[in-house]
């Protein structure tokens, strides 16, 4: 069979999918994921070592999406100014400078270096997530966007999975849990088993430089479509607007506001949910440790994968925005029962909820992305949508203020049930709207 010539079309969009690069793309989706679930453990780690109040361990995730927040729209202009492959391999060389800086951390042995460390590994992070998220909905024909980026998450829940087990095996150790042994220890001992234990979370980090310098390389050595769509002559000057004139315009369009902050809310409860799992489960069974009770998160990641096929199979027979209105209230019921049962099937139930984040972030992220109608703002809607990551830097840190203030870890998941009740109203918003669109000449019609 003749090989189909690859075209781009003047949306950016391309006449067919190169298989190659669409999958070498997609495993850019389990890298990330595994530095972020990398943070649960930390937190589970650092809260002892360090002696931390629950709101201070979830600075781990504010400093992790604070630079996501920060580097953004710094991410997009570089995109405007070269292509999605550049802003991937610098995303790759700040993960690589970020993983390596857990070496002086670990000897260091200070909460600050530590964040310090995260911080690096979320600004290269952001470039990754902005390139990527948009490039896996551009690289192929524009009506298989939506269709593509869930493909490409679906590579997430793998990459997660890696890092609990990573954090399990390497972090963790056996016995009882690290609170345990830490308070039968003098003051001394325990100073020196808590170094010896900050040394351990090096080693994920040790396996994951050698992992991204091979993609590093696989990335300069493939050649990519640029997917940018084309200035109309009608520009005067012809080139792409400034960020001013693109943050005017995105501001003035509710649909997309609206999309922003139920991302905002969403990427926050699902940090939230997994940063205090592994804590939820040893608060309510003391007798288990730290490397039992991560057991749990791969549940959770693993309930997370299968979620995206339930989630892709109802979608493919009902609109995106019914599913996810469904997924919410059954969300916010579970949530529920994790706030107020006072036993460990609170933990399965925290569990549960994983499978319902499924298709959350694409989906959001996705349709609020087709809302913009003319696509010269496309690379600046997207970094504004991966800022709505910064969700994940204030959320948990919310929760962890409300366990501290109530003295109840499972009361403060209420936090996170607030946020699926919003994240429900919004699909529940676009639900009526796309009813609206589609109702007047009775015949589907594509959103833009």
């Amino acid at each position: 069979m003749k090989k189909q010539k690859l075209i781009q079309l003047p949306d950016g969009y391309l006449n067919h999918t190169p298989i190659f690069q669409f999958i070498l793309l997609s495993l850019l989706f389990p890298l990330w994921a595994v530095a972020a679930s990398l943070n649960d453990i930390l937190i589970a780690q650092f809260k002892h070592v360090f002696e931390l109040s629950d709101f201070a361990s979830a600075l781990v995730q504010s400093a992790f999406y604070g630079g996501y927040f920060l580097i953004a729209i710094p991410a997009s202009m570089v995109i405007k100014k070269t292509n999605y492959k550049f802003a991937i391999i610098t995303g790759l060389l700040f993960y690589i400078v970020g993983c390596s800086l857990f070496y002086p951390a670990s000897h260091m042995a200070t909460y600050t270096m530590f964040l310090f460390a995260i911080f690096s590994i979320a600004i290269g992070l952001g470039f990754l997530e902005t390139a990527a998220n948009t490039y896996s909905s551009m690289i192929g024909p524009r009506k298989y966007s939506i269709l593509r980026l869930n493909i490409s998450q679906t590579f997430y829940p793998l990459g997660a999975i890696s890092g609990i087990l990573l954090g399990k095996y390497l972090v963790f150790q056996e016995g009882a849990s690290l609170e345990a042994r830490m308070a039968a220890m003098s003051p001394e001992e325990a100073q020196a088993f808590g170094l010896k234990m900050l040394e351990n979370t090096l080693e994920p980090y040790r396996y994951m430089i050698f992992v991204l310098i091979g993609m590093l390389i696989l990335f300069l050595l493939t050649k990519f479509p640029s997917c940018k769509p084309e200035m109309k002559s009608s520009h005067a000057s012809g080139k792409s607007p400034g960020i001013m004139k693109a943050l005017k315009y995105l501001g003035g369009n509710k649909r997309f506001r609206k999309g922003v902050a139920a991302q905002f809310l969403y990427v926050g409860m699902q940090v939230t949910v997994w940063s205090f799992t592994i804590r939820l489960a040893l608060d309510l069974n003391p007798d288990i440790n730290e490397r039992t009770a991560s057991t749990f998160m791969v549940y959770s990641f693993s309930a997370f994968f299968a979620g995206k096929f339930i989630a892709n199979f109802l979608m493919a027979r009902f609109s995106p925005a019914k599913v996810l209105v469904c997924y919410s209230i059954i969300g916010s019921a579970l949530l529920a029962y994790v706030a107020f049962v006072p036993n460990m099937t609170a933990v399965y139930a925290a569990v549960g909820v994983s499978m319902l984040f499924g298709p959350c972030w694409a989906t959001i992220y996705a349709e609020t992305l087709e809302v913009i109608q003319d696509k010269k703002y496309t690379e600046t809607a997207g970094a504004i949508l991966v800022m709505a990551i910064v969700g994940g830097a204030f959320i948990p840190a919310l929760q962890g203020f409300a366990s501290d203030f109530f003295g109840s870890m499972q009361l403060a998941f209420l936090v996170s049930m607030a946020c699926f009740i919003y994240v429900g109203f919004y699909f529940f918003g676009e639900m009526k709207t796309q009813k609206v669109t589609v109702e007047p000449s009775k015949e589907p019609v594509t959103t833009i």
